[in-house]
């Protein structure tokens, strides 16, 4: 079948067969499908869906377009703790350079290809490429050479490994079908099963700065996911946490890669520590370690994972991949040093007193996608060092002329742009309204 008749059934809500899915997906991959088709593809399924059938058939289709990683023969023994992780996405969300340090410092070994940032959304590959040097661009078997080495690494996509993915991850960032439930499963599900792990553990975000805005979705997606890794061989956890406001103080990729190390550093007092970003990522790797059996429940693990923050094995960790994947780790020690920095700092201050009732996760994220932090078309080049970093949190009191956040802009006026943004952002009244409950519904096979 033609490309366009492929697109045109889904077009009308045709349910397509796995031979037409796999011979669109296997056609584009190699270039005879052209990006345009692929983008009138990804509408039609954004607007029409997919059954759960046509769903398994993209996610083999995607998994099955490139080679995939053997652990085993690479040298890591077949009874070892595999394990791979996956955030669906958020603002501020830098679990994955908290949580996966975690993991391997505890013993399991975790090859995670991550990925870039999707609409207002930031991405693992764009904050750790503003460490001067780290190269993400492993191949498979460095990959697996490094994870038998050290036990943990994070890179990007191969254009051998899952390169379907790969090529429609960014071009549903530029043709706003982001937030589409099959093209979601699909793109994660693919990656996990090329990437060789035994057990996978999927943190699905949901709220105003999620890719999911409501429970519902987010259940779904939760299911989806841990139901496709099962069918699959898989073990699977998933994790629905809030999204409603910023996850930590940092927005923007270099300042990102700041608050992560600070927050497992030891050295840094836990009053200086987001305590929701702390939460969620203790959370998660407890639910990981007992996943993969190094921990008899999520709660000895979550205690296990606490005991490694603190001694700072975590960090450790976390130096550990930067020097094997080339980057300069002196970021660990000198942060403010190596990591680049914005020109221009402007403090956002409050107009009125009262107790901070909201910040609009999603427009945050917007406004940092603005100052450059991300990307508004698929070509755009991001400057790492730009965003802001919150001196607040919902509930929190101010008086008149507190700072809510510092922006880190290129320039004044975007310095400017952004506050003007940021004002419609937050919202500020007499009454103390508490955050969202962080954690929900845990879904374990």
């Amino acid at each position: 079948m033609m490309a366009q008749e492929v697109i045109a059934k889904k077009r009308d809500g045709l349910e397509l067969t796995g031979d037409e899915i796999g011979g669109f997906i296997s056609g584009y991959v190699r270039g005879e499908v052209a990006d345009y088709q692929a983008s009138a593809f990804l509408m039609a399924t954004y607007i029409r869906g997919m059954t759960a059938r046509e769903t398994a058939a993209l996610t083999r289709a995607m998994a099955n377009s490139g080679e995939t990683l053997d652990l085993i023969a690479g040298g890591i023994p077949a009874d070892a703790p595999t394990l791979d992780k996956h955030s669906t996405g958020g603002v501020g969300d830098k679990t994955s350079l908290i949580v996966v340090p975690l993991m391997a410092a505890a013993g399991a070994f975790v090859c995670k290809m991550s990925g870039r940032g999707l609409g207002h959304t930031g991405g693992t590959l764009d904050k750790l490429e503003s460490i001067p040097g780290f190269r993400i661009g492993l191949s498979p078997d460095e990959m697996v050479r490094q994870v038998r080495k050290i036990g943990a690494c994070l890179a990007g996509q191969t254009d051998t490994l899952a390169p379907a993915d790969k090529k429609l991850y960014s071009l549903r960032d530029a043709t706003a079908t982001v937030g589409c439930l099959p093209l979601i499963v699909s793109s994660i599900l693919s990656k996990k099963l090329a990437a060789g792990a035994k057990s996978f553990l999927f943190d699905v975000k949901v709220g105003d700065g999620a890719l999911i805005r409501t429970v519902e979705e987010a259940e779904a997606l939760a299911h989806a996911l841990v139901d496709g890794a099962v069918a699959s061989g898989r073990r699977a956890t998933a994790v629905l946490s809030d999204m409603d406001a910023p996850l930590g103080n940092a927005i923007g990729n270099a300042l990102e890669i700041d608050e992560a190390i600070s927050l497992l550093s030891p050295s840094v007092p836990d009053a200086k520590k987001n305590p929701r970003l702390k939460e969620i990522c203790l959370t998660l790797a407890g639910e990981a370690l007992s996943l993969c059996g190094i921990s008899a429940s999520p709660e000895t693990g979550r205690n296990y994972a606490g005991t490694l923050l603190q001694s700072g094995a975590g960090l450790e960790k976390l130096r550990d991949i930067i020097l094997a994947q080339g980057g300069d780790a002196d970021v660990i020690d000198n942060p403010a040093k190596v990591l680049p920095q914005a020109p221009v700092l402007l403090p956002f201050v409050a107009d009125t007193a009262g107790y901070i009732r909201k910040i609009s996760a999603r427009r945050v994220g917007e406004i940092v996608v603005r100052l450059g932090g991300g990307r508004e078309r698929k070509e755009d080049k991001i400057n790492p060092s730009v965003g802001m970093v919150l001196a607040k949190s919902i509930g929190g009191m101010v008086q008149r002329g507190d700072t809510i956040a510092v922006i880190h802009a290129s320039s004044v006026s975007a310095a400017q742009e952004a506050a003007t943004e940021l004002r419609k952002s937050v919202q500020i009244g007499d009454m103390m309204a508490p955050p969202s409950p962080l954690i929900g519904n845990v879904l374990r096979k």
